[in-house]
């Protein structure tokens, strides 16, 4: 037997309790993908990710939307009011830049603008509670450290009437 014997079944040669890899691998790593495949897709057949995603580029258009309900309409204007680069804008406000969405070096650019529109801010700030709750995905590790970046003071100067960001617990 080599020294090595199946865990299912019982030997009586000497083994050591040795376990081979791919008997080990093969039981422990097939139920939880089982389960995860289970759980990645829900009764219409969309998938949860898909889903978290469509959600918060639905609240990043939002965002823009309320840039241009405020009477920023180019570009230019809408930069210059969330305190970015023309080409940061652009891409945030396709909202189709990236998985992960907003970061929080940016969303603190944002916050710190002075001409940022309370509505824009209003969104930025469900938007970065959201996310902190964990609706657009996220591991708990990542969330924490998506809070740890976050310049609290700012937000919660920002939206006193809210009480900041102390809502969400981690």
């Amino acid at each position: 037997m080599n020294g090595l014997c199946q865990p299912v079944t019982a030997c009586n040669a000497p083994c050591n309790r040795r376990v081979t890899a791919q008997t080990s691998l093969s039981v422990t790593a097939s139920v939880p993908m089982r389960r995860q495949a289970q759980r990645s897709s829900q009764r219409n057949g969309t998938s949860v990710v898909t889903e978290m995603k469509s959600r918060q580029a639905a609240k990043i258009r939002e965002l823009g939307q309320s840039l241009i309900d405020a009477g920023f309409v180019t570009l230019d204007q809408q930069s210059e009011a969330l305190g970015l680069a023309r080409s940061t804008t652009w891409t945030i406000l396709r909202a189709s830049h990236k998985g992960s969405g907003l970061s929080a070096a940016v969303i603190n650019r944002m916050l710190l603008s002075p001409e940022l529109p309370p509505l824009a801010r209003q969104k930025i700030l469900e938007y970065t509670t959201d996310k902190l709750a964990g609706v657009y995905g996220g591991s708990r590790t990542q969330r924490r450290r998506f809070f740890a970046r976050l310049s609290i003071k700012q937000a919660r100067c920002a939206t006193p009437e809210l009480g900041g960001l102390s809502r969400v617990s981690l």
